[in-house]
């Protein structure tokens, strides 16, 4: 059986300075070590090992960027604890693997709708925008989930609305949008939504707002 320790040794090798200088000007600024390598390449390893919580858990403490996506990528959704979301939630500390941990893995949980309102009132931003990212992830992911889940989610984007930092808006604005998309009911609702936000006349809530408009057709 393929250790951690074999796989963060070949992450190791497979690493590029120029990928991560790249990275880094898009805004993957991870505070740990960072590899640069492309999510193609870590899609394709992680491949080989999917649904092994244990050794996701193992790539997730080694605080190694590109382990710590690989874990989000490879690990059973079944076998995810709150406990767990809650502590790599406040592991997050850039937009890269906050969007795997969310969109790919906590999205498909029967703890999802709970810890995206939760998270969403939390003043720290990538914890914040985790909230937001799960939103958008259940709404592209999970089918068969029942509007209301999804009507009750639109009060908490006018919400947090307001708040200027970049990856918190985005996450907002991306909610609102794929909420939108989901079927005619919710577009009609994410659109009368977006009117409300547009009112509440900030900097964010307005770029939120139009963006989310332009997109949906109003």
């Amino acid at each position: 059986m393929t250790t951690a320790g074999e796989i963060i040794t070949r992450l190791r090798a497979l690493g590029n300075p120029r990928d991560s200088e790249g990275q880094r000007r898009y805004g993957i600024t991870p505070k740990g070590e960072h590899l640069g390598i492309r999510a193609p390449v870590l899609r394709d390893i992680a491949r080989q090992y999917r649904h092994n919580h244990p050794l996701a858990l193992e790539l997730w403490k080694s605080g190694l960027h590109e382990a710590r996506v690989l874990a989000a990528l490879i690990d059973d959704p079944a076998q995810v604890t709150p406990g767990q979301m809650e502590q790599w939630a406040r592991d997050c500390d850039n937009w890269g693997v906050t969007d795997a941990c969310c969109c790919v893995l906590f999205d498909r949980t029967p703890f999802a709708e709970e810890q995206a309102h939760a998270w969403s009132k939390r003043k720290a931003e990538f914890v914040k925008r985790c909230g937001y990212v799960l939103m958008a992830g259940m709404a592209v992911h999970r089918k068969e989930l029942p509007d209301d889940i999804f009507l009750r989610f639109l009060p908490v984007i006018r919400r947090e609305a307001n708040d200027e930092r970049n990856f918190v808006k985005k996450a907002v604005n991306w909610a609102l949008r794929q909420i939108g998309k989901r079927n005619p009911r919710l577009r009609r609702a994410a659109i009368a939504e977006a009117k409300r936000i547009v009112k509440l006349d900030t900097k964010a809530a307005r770029w939120i707002a139009r963006d989310a408009l332009r997109e949906l057709g109003k």
